[in-house]
């Protein structure tokens, strides 16, 4: 063979490409209808990346073995696989390296069997004229075989006369909270969640607030049997019963807020209840440097929501945007930080739904705002997998409120660029530790 200019230029490409390690790559998975224990075959299967703002960058469909095969651009980068089963979608994260991912999902009703409510939390604020409320849902969905819960009233819930609606997110088991907005039923104070209790927990967080003149009666309205309702009050502030000495227990508290629990509260029987005085909770107190209450609302810190509803400034529907807080992403503190504020009132519902606490609220039981409870225990799930999982719903909803004009462009770059920091930090460890 004549060896040419030619060959040897073609022979040191064809080196060079099979020296130099290929971007390209594939992502598999194989997708299983935990409802029927068989492959989901024709689901449709959707690749995003998390590196570019949760842009769609490939599609297929589940075979009739419910195996999936999406090609990739740059296997160094994080991508997210979501699959869409019945109108519900389901989410996995696939890091760099990841082996064939295994994603579950389950057959969709208007209407399941095991949904329940575990408790119901109302965390209450006031100045003299306005009584700021959190409210807080914690939901197990434990239908057998599992189904997802899903309609136009997936969950349904009351609110008191004049409540004027802050905000409100929704949350998966292992997701991050994500903007909801419960959607009026016709009947009055009624409201219902258009998203799908997956088997497992599901988490809801409305903030609202009331007009006050220092003073309030409650009077709650459950739409599901509960089984822990808490009323939580800033130390300076009164509660009392309107249901009997014994409708309400007293719990333990570290800060000293006062907790008040009703156990096995069911529609209709709902135990009533007064309030009175001014106060922040102590911890958000100690972060003004103020030992009393402080100003729900502060000029500009507060915003007008879509359809007239006023939007709050802080995590978990605090009463105001700390004054020179250098925080450039404080309007999304609330979605980032949505898990913790949780925790507040929800600490418990993580143990009570492990099955590791008493069947009832006693003496010497506490929470402790803010402790690190993970959702499922340390052994079976790993912390960064779930964290990077967590970021896709915050990046996805990013996205669409840069789409529909809701945030400027210098708003969505700090977020983006924070976001982006997180994302590459979340899936180095995940492939340091897979």
């Amino acid at each position: 063979m004549k060896v040419t200019l030619k060959n040897l230029f073609c022979g040191a490409l064809l080196l060079t490409a099979l020296s130099t390690p290929a971007l390209a790559a594939e992502i598999t998975g194989t997708v299983r209808n935990g409802t029927t224990g068989k492959p989901a075959a024709g689901d449709d299967v959707v690749l995003l990346s998390m590196a570019g703002g949760m842009d769609e960058v490939g599609r297929t469909r589940t075979d009739s073995q419910g195996r999936f095969k999406l090609s990739v651009d740059d296997a160094t980068a994080p991508y997210l696989v979501r699959v869409i089963h019945q109108k519900v979608t389901y989410h996995k994260a696939a890091p760099p390296g990841a082996p064939s991912l295994e994603i579950e999902v389950y057959d969709a009703a208007a209407k399941v069997e095991g949904v329940r409510a575990i408790v119901d939390v109302l965390r209450f604020e006031a100045d003299a004229s306005t009584l700021q409320v959190t409210e807080l849902y914690g939901i197990s969905n434990s239908s057998q075989p599992p189904r997802t819960q899903m309609s136009e009233r997936s969950f349904e819930i009351f609110l008191p006369p004049g409540a004027v609606i802050q905000s409100s997110t929704a949350m998966s088991g292992t997701g991050m909270p994500v903007n909801s907005a419960p959607v009026p039923t016709g009947e009055k104070n009624r409201y219902a969640f258009i998203f799908p209790l997956r088997p497992g927990e599901t988490r809801f967080q409305v903030s609202y607030r009331l007009p006050y003149s220092g003073e309030a009666d409650f009077q709650p309205r459950l739409a599901l049997p509960t089984e822990h309702l808490v009323v939580m009050v800033p130390p300076s502030m009164q509660f009392r019963s309107n249901a009997g000495e014994n409708a309400f227990q007293a719990m333990p508290e570290e800060t000293g807020a006062n907790v008040q629990v009703a156990t096995s509260a069911k529609p209709g029987a709902e135990p009533g209840f007064h309030i009175s005085g001014v106060g922040v909770m102590p911890r958000e107190a100690q972060a003004q440097g103020t030992g009393g209450a402080r100003p729900l609302a502060q000029g500009a810190g507060a915003q007008a929501g879509s359809g007239g509803e006023e939007t709050g400034g802080g995590p978990g529907g605090g009463l105001g945007r700390p004054i020179d807080t250098p925080d450039p992403l404080y309007q999304y503190r609330w979605q980032f930080l949505g898990g913790l504020a949780l925790l507040l009132g929800m600490g418990a519902f993580f143990v009570w739904n492990r099955g590791a606490a008493p069947a009832a609220l006693g003496a010497g039981f506490s929470v402790t705002p803010g402790a690190a409870i993970p959702p499922y225990p340390p052994a079976t799930r790993d912390r960064s997998a779930l964290f990077l999982e967590a970021l896709k719903d915050e990046l996805f909803q990013l996205e669409t409120e840069r789409h529909q004009g809701k945030i400027s462009q210098a708003e969505y770059d700090k977020a983006k660029a924070a976001l982006d920091q997180t994302i590459q930090r979340a899936v180095t460890r995940a492939g340091r530790k897979g």
